[in-house]
């Protein structure tokens, strides 16, 4: 388990960034894992069901005419994250959930918690940030890959920059796994 542990704790916090419906806009491009919100979908049921805390994040983009811009139809929850009661909502302008409002690094620190999991979208933009300073704050950090998802970029697919944000991630800053693998570890939860 490349020396990570073999279970989710008790009060792993799950961070569920950024699943908005701007994101649905042709303005973004080709998409990549078509399967990214159902696998979010299945991380919500499994943390909800064992009483685990989940953390959802929105972005409030400062860029005028941005479709997730705070004003824009965009800002809005997709309906898989739209009914969540979450532990804690984190408010941001930036890639990094931890530059956010409230703070995230001392609500997590303040509860105890050691080990989180991301998910959400984008793969490389805003969970990548999030996944970097997790690890570098000291988190076990756990990057659920097929439960995120971005977009064709220059000359480089979607599925291309999912693989290099896998790369970046893995042995460095925690450890990248997926949904079915994630769900294993949650001890008295069947696989969904």
């Amino acid at each position: 388990m490349d020396g990570m542990t073999s279970e989710i704790e008790p009060n792993a916090a799950l961070i569920v960034i950024d699943v908005q419906t701007g994101f649905d806009e042709p303005y973004w491009g080709r998409r990549a894992n078509p399967a990214a919100e159902e696998n979010i979908g299945r991380l919500i049921s499994a943390w909800t069901a064992t009483g685990r805390p989940i953390v959802r994040v929105r972005h409030a983009s400062p860029t005028p005419g941005s479709p997730l811009a705070a004003e824009a139809l965009g800002h809005a929850y997709k309906p898989v994250v739209a009914d969540l009661e979450p532990a804690l909502e984190v408010v941001k302008s930036v890639h990094s959930s931890f530059c956010g409002t409230p703070d995230l690094h001392a609500w997590l620190t303040g509860s105890g918690i050691r080990q989180v999991v991301i998910c959400g979208i984008q793969t490389n933009r805003c969970c990548e940030t999030t996944a970097r300073m997790a690890g570098d704050l000291g988190y076990e950090m756990l990057y659920a890959l097929d439960a995120t998802y971005t977009f064709d970029e220059g000359d480089f697919s979607a599925e291309q920059i999912m693989t290099v944000t896998a790369v970046n991630l893995h042995g460095h800053f925690g450890r990248v796994t997926d949904t079915s693998e994630l769900l294993s570890l949650i001890r008295g939860v069947a696989l969904a």
